[in-house]
């Protein structure tokens, strides 16, 4: 007799076909049959990664997804499992990435009663993802579940949602899944507004590209690259497109990042500019009100879906396509374009400014805490172009989104949609679960390492290879701290109390170190990366100097 086909059989046989590695998650009665069908042996079931917390679940997936460019998947019980979903989703869909949550949901009988666990949940999550569908018949399971992939992966990437009630998890199954479905597929934009793109180009003075998050992927970079190569173009990237202009590119088009307060070099040069050329770029990283608050940059957008119009974000032309693609053609149309000489001059003066603000100009007086600039560099010195740093939010994040140097895409990991507390460890953790011949890193304040500490319990069950370097100002939330300061000349609310980050590390199985004084940094750090499995760094950080981040603006408006 054939074996039963059960509907969660079906999950899995889908999770497969879209060549899911991995999947995060936490158990409960209203979806177990899922948890056994993932673990039944089946060559080429994800394998199944069991985490302390649902939102650090989807964080992973969130993490996965950015890495690989497949869709992250996420697994959690009914009622409070699918509620601790929220932040995740809402971080990936405002991040661009492509997640995919599977909640457990009382039996369909019970929808409408006041009943355990029972909650509206695709309702709840309707509103923050892509796609958000409760499965009423198990023989629709397959296509639902093509569906809330295909969105994920949609010209705007983001999070999608299927609530699986629990008898529509445990019903025997008919009919066969659905193959797999290869989504639609986008060419470049218009040849003709790209002629004339190239035209605009041609005839600027100081043209600039600004790249955002959808022009972070491989295939764009490459494309990037090539366009960069032969033309030189200035580029200001993004915090979540950090990474895009590669070592060998660094001396012609790498202009800095841009993000929150607009003092950067990348801000300066934006501001010069008489042709700014938007490519991927999302809004939600860095509202257009702060790198054009006059209004007056002649602006193009390039992107993979269409923009989002505002009194200071009026492109005079949309491109819309497959941006790689709209690259490539672009290239070729600027055959024999070189920049103006004049260009090249200014160009020399702004990089000279860009090395300039990676100098500490004033030391730390203490001699107990480092500077934020000197614990960039010490993270820099132990790292290569293929170390994957994932940066939690904070004070810290402000600091290594403008002065860390990435040159690959994705491998300086930011949540710079959402800004949400807590993203670093679990977006470590999977880079080392993808590579683990490799050290990955995530860089904390003592803030969000408290966040998400407990998967510190996760990392060491699965021997992985990470330093966690957690800046310690003593129990604080700094970058609250700091700005209030800056507009009320006092702070409340900021202070939470102290831990023993070190103790709190060794009580887990990972081993703790700790920085006690400033002339010690570059040892511990070397000793962290050369010990094997999951290493907790404790730095004290002279937070003094964060004033200086949002001095010098170019204008007086706070980002």
């Amino acid at each position: 007799m054939p074996k039963t086909r059960y509907g969660a059989d079906v999950v899995v046989d889908s999770l497969r076909k879209h060549h899911i590695g991995l999947v995060f998650g936490i158990p409960g009665a209203k979806i177990d049959r899922l948890f056994e069908s993932l673990e039944d042996g089946t060559a080429g079931n994800p394998k199944l990664i069991v985490t302390r917390h649902e939102q650090n679940a989807l964080f992973m997936a969130q993490a996965y997804a950015r890495l690989t460019g497949k869709t992250g998947v996420a697994i959690a019980t009914s009622g409070p499992g699918v509620g601790n979903f929220t932040t995740g989703l809402m971080t990936a869909s405002a991040e661009g990435d492509a997640v995919l949550a599977i909640g457990g949901q009382v039996p369909r009988k019970d929808l409408h009663r006041a009943t355990h666990q029972s909650a509206p949940s695709t309702m709840m999550l309707a509103p923050i993802t892509n796609y958000s569908a409760e499965i009423q018949d198990p023989e629709n399971i397959s296509e639902i579940m093509a569906n809330a992939f295909e969105a994920s992966q949609g010209p705007r990437h983001g999070a999608s949602f299927v609530s699986l009630p629990q008898d529509v998890d445990d019903a025997p199954v008919k009919h066969d899944p659905i193959p797999y479905y290869n989504g639609a597929q986008r060419g470049p934009a218009s040849h003709q507004q790209l002629s004339k793109l190239a035209t605009m180009i041609a005839q600027a003075k100081l043209p600039v590209l600004l790249v955002g998050l959808r022009g972070a992927d491989d295939k764009v970079t490459k494309s990037l690259h090539q366009l960069l190569e032969n033309y030189h173009l200035p580029v200001v990237e993004t915090y979540q497109a950090a990474g895009v202009v590669s070592r060998d590119l660094e001396k012609t088009s790498y202009f800095g990042r841009v993000g929150l307060f607009r003092n950067q070099v990348g801000d300066r040069l934006l501001a010069a500019s008489d042709l700014v050329v938007t490519v991927g770029y999302d809004p939600i990283e860095y509202e257009p009100r702060n790198w054009n608050k006059e209004g007056h940059l002649r602006i193009v957008d390039l992107d993979s879906t269409g923009a989002q119009i505002d009194n200071n974000f009026q492109p005079e032309m949309q491109l819309v396509g497959d941006i790689a693609d709209s690259l490539d053609d672009l290239a070729k149309l600027l055959s024999g374009y070189q920049l103006p000489e004049a260009a090249a001059s200014r160009l020399a003066k702004f990089r000279k400014e860009l090395v300039q603000e990676d100098k500490i100009t004033e030391p730390t007086p203490n001699g107990k805490t480092s500077h934020p600039l000197a614990i960039v560099e010490a993270i820099q010195k132990q790292v290569n172009d293929d170390t994957i740093v994932s940066v939690d939010v904070g004070s810290h994040y402000i600091w290594m989104a403008r002065h860390f140097r990435c040159y690959k895409p994705r491998h300086l990991l930011i949540s710079n949609g959402m800004q949400t507390l807590g993203v670093g460890l679990p977006w470590a953790m999977v880079a080392s679960m993808l590579h683990p011949e490799k050290k990955a890193v995530a860089v904390c304040g003592d803030g969000g390492f408290l966040y998400s500490g407990v998967e510190l319990a996760t990392a060491v069950a699965h021997h992985l290879n990470l330093v966690m370097v957690v800046w310690n100002d003593g129990g604080h939330y700094d970058m609250v701290r700091f700005q209030e300061e800056l507009k009320y000349n006092k702070a409340a609310g900021v202070k939470f109390g102290e831990v023993d980050v070190v103790k709190y590390a060794k009580s887990f199985g990972a081993t703790g170190l700790r920085v006690n004084m400033p002339s010690e940094l570059n040892s511990v750090m070397a000793k962290a990366f050369k010990t094997p499995g999951p290493v907790v760094v404790d730095v004290p950080v002279d937070y003094s100097h964060n004033k200086e981040l949002a001095a010098s603006l170019v204008d007086s408006a706070l980002g």
